[in-house]
């Protein structure tokens, strides 16, 4: 399990979401678009729900468990940019095994 911290916020995620929700978050903030990020608790964190809005200038930072990068499916992270971009903010869609429709 990885960890996304932003803030004062803890957010656990396996390492195969976090590493494909990473090039969806650097691209938004190095455009300079905030946007909401809305996930699911884990069971052990309550199974609620959390949502955050990502600025630029507020820390970031993607922590690995696994020291091996995975191997990237590009259309998980359209289909998470489609996600971020759209009015309900970035949320963490299952893997696609092929290319999403528009």
């Amino acid at each position: 399990m990885g960890l996304l911290k932003y803030d004062k916020i803890t957010a656990s995620f396996d390492d195969r979401v976090l590493a494909h929700l990473q090039p969806v978050v650097w691209g938004k903030l190095r455009r300079g678009e905030s946007f909401s990020f809305t996930w699911n608790d884990s069971l052990n964190e309550g199974s609620g729900r959390k949502s955050i809005w990502l600025t630029q200038g507020v820390p970031i930072v993607f922590e690995y468990f696994g020291s091996r990068a995975p191997v990237l499916n590009p259309h998980w992270i359209q289909a998470l940019t489609k996600s971020a971009n759209s009015p309900g903010g970035l949320v963490v869609v299952p893997e696609p095994t092929a290319p999403p429709r528009d």
